[in-house]
C-alpha cells in the first residue's frame, strides 16, 4: 500500500490551525455578546452569562475523552467530520434557544463537537511528527491559532450590529462547514488501516491504565491543568474587567485584536527556541515569569490604582497571560504526548480531557470571584503559576538538559525528544 500523499507545510499548518481555532472561535466571538445575554436571559445575576465561555469548555472536555479512541479506531478524518456535524447542530440549538439554561446546554453539546478537530487533529500532527519538531510545527499553527482570536472579537461585534447575538451562531455553522470541507477534500487520512485499534472497553482500559502509569505525563497533564486555567479564567472575565473596572466595553473587540496579536509572537518565538532550549525549560522560564508579572499586578490592583495607567498596565498584562500560552500549551501537549506514539489519539484524548476539565474546574470559581477589578484574576494566576512552576521542578530536565548539564541544551534540529 503506497503511502498518503503529504500536504505542503505551509498548508499543513494553516490547515492545522485552523482546525485548532475552532474552539478559539466559538469562545472569543462570543465574548462581545456577554453582555447583551446577561441584560436578555440572566437579568437578575449577569455573571452567569460568563458560563457561556465554560460550558463550553466543558463540553469540550468531555468530548475530549472520547474522540481519541474513536480516532484510534476509525481514523482521524472521520471523527474529526463527525464532530463537526454535532457541532453545528448544537449552534442551530442555541441559535434557537429561548433561555439561559438552554444555550449552556447547546454550548456543552457544541463543545462535545469541537473536541473532534481539536483532539484529532492533535492526533494527525503527533502521527507525522515527534519531540521537539512536533512543538516546533505545533508553534507554527498555533500561531496560524492566533489569527482567529485577533478577529474573532471583532466579528462578533459586527456580527450583533447586523443580526443580534444569535447570528454568531450562524457564523458559527459557516466556519465549521468550510474548514471541514478543506479538510475533507485536501487533507489524507494519517492512521493507516492496519495501525488503528478496536473500539472496546477493555482496549481504551488498557490505554487509560498506560497513561496513567507514566509519571511524566501525570506531571504535564497537571500542568497543563494549570495553564488552561488561567487562559480560560482570563478570557471568561476579561470582557467584564474592560465593562466594569475601565468602562471600556465599546472598544473591548479593539483592544482584544491587539492583545491577540502581539501575544500571538509567543508562537513565533517558542518555534524559534523551543528546538534548542528543550520543552521543559521554556516552560517553567515562562512559569516563572509569569508569576512574577501576576503578583506584581495584585499588588498594584490591590493598591486601589486607577486611570489610564492603570488601564494600560492591564492590558499589557493580559497580552502577557496569552503569550504565556503560546509558550506553555504545544510544549506541555508535546511533552506528556512525546511517550505515546503508539495510541496517540487515545493519549490526546485523555491529556486535553484532564487537562481541560480540571481547568473548568480551577477558572469557574476564580471566574465568579470577580469583584469588578482584576485581582481575583492576578492572584488566581499567580497562584496557578506557581503550583506550575513546582510541578515543572518536580518532572526533572530532559535527557538533552541533563546531558548539557547548567549550560544550554544543544541538540540537534531534528532531535525527537526533550
Amino acid at each position: 500500500m503506497q503511502p498518503a500523499r503529504r500536504l505542503s507545510m505551509p498548508e499543513f499548518i494553516a490547515l492545522m490551525g485552523m482546525m485548532f481555532a475552532t474552539v478559539a472561535f466559538s469562545i472569543d466571538a462570543m465574548l462581545p455578546a456577554m453582555g447583551e445575554i446577561a441584560d436578555e436571559l440572566s437579568p437578575d445575576a449577569p455573571n452567569r452569562a460568563q458560563l457561556i465561555i465554560t460550558s463550553f469548555v466543558l463540553g469540550m472536555g468531555l468530548g475530549t475523552l472520547l474522540t481519541g479512541p474513536l480516532s484510534d479506531s476509525f481514523g482521524r478524518k472521520t471523527v474529526i467530520l463527525c464532530g463537526a456535524a454535532l457541532y453545528i447542530f448544537a449552534a442551530i440549538l442555541a441559535w434557537a434557544a429561548p433561555t439561559l439554561e438552554f444555550v449552556l446546554l447547546a454550548r456543552v453539546l457544541q463543545g462535545l463537537g469541537a473536541a473532534g478537530p481539536r483532539v484529532a487533529a492533535l492526533a494527525i500532527v503527533r502521527d507525522l511528527y515527534e519531540g521537539r519538531r512536533m512543538a516546533q510545527v505545533m508553534s507554527f499553527a498555533m500561531l496560524v491559532f492566533t489569527l482567529v482570536p485577533a478577529i474573532a472579537p471583532l466579528m462578533g461585534a459586527g456580527i450583533i450590529w447586523l443580526a443580534g447575538w444569535r447570528g454568531i451562531f450562524v457564523a458559527f455553522v459557516l466556519f465549521a462547514v468550510l474548514t471541514n470541507l478543506w479538510l475533507g477534500l485536501r487533507q489524507p487520512e494519517t492512521l493507516a488501516p492496519e495501525n488503528r485499534r478496536p473500539f472496546r472497553v477493555s482496549t481504551i482500559a488498557s490505554g487509560i491504565a498506560e497513561v496513567f502509569a507514566l509519571r511524566q505525563v501525570v506531571l504535564t497533564m497537571a500542568a497543563l491543568s494549570l495553564a488552561f486555567g488561567v487562559l480560560f479564567t482570563t478570557l471568561s472575565t476579561t470582557q467584564q474587567v474592560f465593562d466594569l473596572s475601565f468602562d471600556a466595553a465599546d472598544s473591548f473587540p479593539y483592544w482584544f485584536a491587539v492583545i491577540a496579536l502581539l501575544s500571538g509572537t509567543g508562537s513565533l518565538l517558542n518555534a524559534r527556541i523551543v528546538i534548542r532550549l528543550g520543552m521543559r525549560r521554556v516552560v517553567r522560564l515562562t512559569f516563572a515569569t509569569q508569576l512574577a508579572l501576576s503578583a506584581l499586578m495584585a499588588l498594584i490592583t490591590a493598591g486601589g490604582a486607577d486611570g489610564p495607567l492603570f488601564f494600560a498596565l492591564y492590558v499589557g498584562w493580559t497580552t502577557t497571560i496569552f503569550f504565556m500560552a503560546g509558550l506553555t500549551i504545544g510544549n506541555l501537549n508535546a511533552l506528556g504526548m512525546e511517550p505515546l506514539g503508539h495510541l496517540a489519539g487515545l493519549a490526546a484524548s485523555i491529556i486535553g480531557s484532564v487537562a481541560t476539565v480540571a481547568a473548568v474546574l480551577i477558572a469557574v470559581p476564580i471566574g465568579l470571584a470577580f469583584d469588578g477589578t482584576p485581582l481575583p484574576l492576578a492572584l488566581g494566576s499567580a497562584i496557578c503559576c506557581a503550583l506550575g512552576i513546582r510541578l515543572m521542578h518536580v518532572l526533572g530536565p530532559g535527557e538533552a538538559e541533563a546531558a548539557a548539564g547548567p549550560g544550554l541544551a544543544k541538540p540537534s534540529a531534528d532531535a525527537p525528544a526533550d
